[in-house]
């Protein structure tokens, strides 16, 4: 049975306004059912409380960043989450990522032998925000196979439109090094995508700071520059093809694999 791990309370501006988890957070995998491929895609259900919010895979610079650990999860060669499009939140100049009342997030597992049953195993460390910030865990076991279901559907449907779809033409980009770590420039010809446009750039080595993107658009040329700063605070070996560009507009976001040089 699925069961949510709580914490402990946290403490507003006097102990009588505490909130824990158990009061803002639902969390539950969906079961989902096996595609022809022989692959499952199930679903991580959350639901917050009115006006809170949790956040994306990159969570932006006061986001928190979720982690999620599948070990104990049975027949299962290969996990790959399909992130629904998320929201750009600002507070004080600063901006976050992520999700507010609810997120649903499909999960496509790749089974050790799609002949034997799946089950999945999920000790997840979120942050979920409004006025304050809680710290939260889920420990979520379900087996996996059934119906298709319109929900995890629904999400798949509000992830990001491929490139060549959206209309990219080009993108290119030139990174130079700084005193600690890359400065990397991208120059994307692409439509306008529904201002505002925000412009995330990941890498394949998580361990790497990523600073939150500036941007500027001339007609169908968006430039978005950031910087890439180390553990070490050094310059380092870029692996170009591992860069993720996500360009997040009004509606819907736009998701690049690599960035070649110009």
């Amino acid at each position: 049975m699925n069961k949510i791990v709580l914490l402990g309370l946290i403490a507003l501006t006097s102990p009588a306004l505490a909130e824990s988890q158990q009061d803002v957070l639902a969390a539950t995998l969906l079961p989902g059912w096996q595609m022809a491929s022989g692959h499952y895609m199930a679903g991580l259900d959350m639901t917050l409380a009115p006006q809170w919010k949790t956040y994306w895979r990159a969570p932006g610079e006061t986001g928190i960043p979720p982690q999620f650990d599948w070990t104990g999860s049975q027949n299962v060669a290969a996990i790959r989450l399909h992130w629904p499009t998320p929201q750009v939140f600002t507070l004080n100049g600063m901006t976050s990522i992520g999700y507010h009342d609810a997120l649903l997030l499909p999960v496509e597992v790749t089974p050790t032998d799609p002949t034997k049953p799946v089950a999945l195993h999920l000790q997840m460390q979120l942050g979920i925000c409004k006025d304050i910030c809680l710290p939260a865990a889920l420990d979520l076991t379900q087996p996996l196979g059934g119906i298709s279901d319109a929900r995890i559907v629904a999400a798949l449907q509000q992830g990001p439109i491929p490139a060549a779809k959206a209309g990219l033409s080009q993108i290119t980009c030139k990174i130079t090094p700084i005193a600690d770590g890359l400065h990397l420039s991208a120059q994307i010809k692409l439509p306008a995508q529904g201002a505002p446009e925000t412009v995330v750039f990941e890498t394949a080595d998580k361990t790497v700071w990523v600073a939150g993107a500036t941007t500027t658009r001339d007609g169908r040329i968006l430039t978005a520059a950031t910087d890439f700063v180390p553990a070490n605070g050094a310059p380092f070996a870029l692996q170009r093809s591992g860069i993720t560009v996500t360009i997040i507009g009004q509606t819907h976001s736009v998701e690049i694999t690599g960035c070649p040089a110009p």
